[in-house]
């Protein structure tokens, strides 16, 4: 059977998601990405509800869970296997392909990955020229969104609603904002990219539950998160790219407000008070799910050059090939191959393709921490120094480095820190040819991971959450 390509677009609220996994799981293997690690996690449970946990895999940068007998992998997209033969691939939000940071890799799965049987994008309308320019014989699904979507104007935090999120751009404004909500309403669940999925699950719940009435949240919450949310609040018109403060475009605006209204359940949107109104015609084209086409995705070549270190900095400098693709600025895993080859003792053991691979391999490790470039190089090369020195990691090393972080003591930006850090072990843990007994390290970083969480999770809700407040308001607002 020749092998198909189709292309479901839309706004939010369309049921894309729902159509994937459905498809996936009538297919007798498959993979799809995600660009969340906090959503892999929510469609994999999903997945084992339906099928059994024997025949689901999960793999994210920190996780890994895959079974013996797995058929269906639910991945984020930079853990998508490429080298596995399965009937169904899909990929979700398709249109990070235009993502600054992310882009290439969407774009590489664009281009690069396929199903034997099927393979499916799933993301926003803008992509629909662009992928008809890429990719050959794709068929295109336009869906609608299930409820409407309409603007509210802009209202004052005292004004607002239950079962409304604010959308802030830094950690710092989140807090802001959910103490007001505290003092005003009584409090507030949070939701960050961030936050470890035991502490994530466990905000949820709490505004899910009707504990809190409100929900403050970054544009994380843009990307697939399903919670019941009457109204979308924006706090900020601007948010910082990784390089500098920017204004949203509009399909980023729409991404976020679209996560308003639920199914069949109407939804609103508009931005605080304190920050003014949308520019003229913002408004409309969220509405109005009208938006100019992308024109252009991010690329950086897939194909490396392995045979030394050198080669390896001149591969991944290729210029793209086509118009249509734009060259992606340097990932953080590229900026640090560029510091571990600056060292000409490092680079010098980078003269095979074994040894740059595990280089390039080394390079892939996240920077969880958002350290310093130099704090976060110096790390990767005491780990590539150990790796060519001897099979594995010193395990005193290792064990000293998690020791330090099994503390739960310090206020909120120490816990979350130290989440951070944890996350960086899970995910080096997982690479079971660099540790010895690499299963007792990955279940020691999950059981740290989960302790921490667990006391972030308190004091956030300590911090922002007044449940007598929040009593008060709800009897004020029935009786008015």
């Amino acid at each position: 059977m020749e092998s198909r390509v189709t292309a479901i677009l839309g706004p939010t609220n369309t049921g894309k998601t729902h159509l994937a996994v459905e498809t996936m799981l009538g297919y007798e293997s498959g993979i799809i990405g995600f660009p969340l690690r906090l959503l892999a996690r929510e469609i994999y449970d999903k997945c084992v509800s339906k099928v059994g946990s024997n025949k689901v895999a999960l793999i994210t940068g920190e996780e890994k869970i895959i079974p013996a007998d797995a058929k269906y992998y639910v991945c984020t997209v930079e853990s998508m296997p490429k080298d596995l033969a399965v009937e169904f691939v899909a990929v979700d939000e398709i249109q990070m392909c235009a993502d600054q940071e992310r882009g290439h890799i969407f774009t590489d799965r664009l281009l690069n990955l396929r199903g034997i049987k099927l393979t499916m994008f799933l993301g926003s309308h803008t992509m629909n020229k662009i992928i008809q320019q890429l990719v050959e014989n794709v068929e295109f699904v336009k869906r609608e969104r299930y409820s409407k979507l309409s603007y509210a104007g802009y209202k004052k935090i005292s004004r607002l609603e239950p079962r409304t999120a604010i959308i802030a751009f830094s950690v710092e404004e989140v807090y802001a904002i959910a103490e007001l909500v505290r003092r005003q309403k009584g409090g507030a669940a949070v939701i960050m990219g961030s936050l470890s999925p035991k502490t994530r699950n466990s905000q949820v719940k709490l505004y899910q539950s009707g504990d809190v009435d409100f929900l403050v949240a970054t544009d994380a919450i843009g990307m697939g998160l399903n919670m019941k949310i009457d109204h979308v609040a924006f706090a900020s018109f601007r948010k910082f790219d990784g390089r500098n403060y920017r204004r949203l475009s509009t399909p980023e605006f729409a991404q976020i407000a679209g996560r308003a209204g639920r199914n069949m359940s109407d939804g609103t949107f508009g931005p605080l008070a304190e920050i003014g109104d949308f520019d003229e015609g913002v408004a409309a084209a969220i509405e109005d799910h009208r938006f100019d086409p992308l024109t252009g995705v991010y690329w950086r070549n897939a194909r490396l050059d392995f045979r030394s270190g050198r080669m390896l900095r001149k591969s991944l400098d290729e210029p793209p090939p086509r118009p249509e693709l734009i060259r992606a600025r340097d990932a953080v895993d590229k900026v640090a191959l560029g510091h571990l080859m600056n060292d000409p003792k490092l680079a010098d053991r980078a003269s095979t393709p074994d040894v740059t691979r595990l280089l390039w391999d080394v390079c892939q490790i996240p920077d969880f921490r958002k350290t310093m470039v130099a704090a976060h190089a110096t790390m990767l090369s005491r780990i590539f120094r150990d790796l060519t020195d001897g099979d594995c990691l010193p395990v005193d090393w290792v064990a000293g480095q998690i020791a330090q972080l099994d503390r739960v003591d310090g206020d909120i930006d120490t816990l979350m820190a130290r989440i951070a850090h944890v996350r960086t072990w899970t995910y080096i843990s997982h690479r079971a040819d660099w540790l010895q007994d690499a299963e007792t390290w990955q279940v020691r970083a999950r059981q740290l991971e989960d302790k921490i969480s667990d006391a972030l999770h308190a004091s956030l809700t300590q911090r922002l959450v007044d449940r007598r407040v929040a009593a008060l308001t709800r009897m004020k607002e029935r009786n008015d």
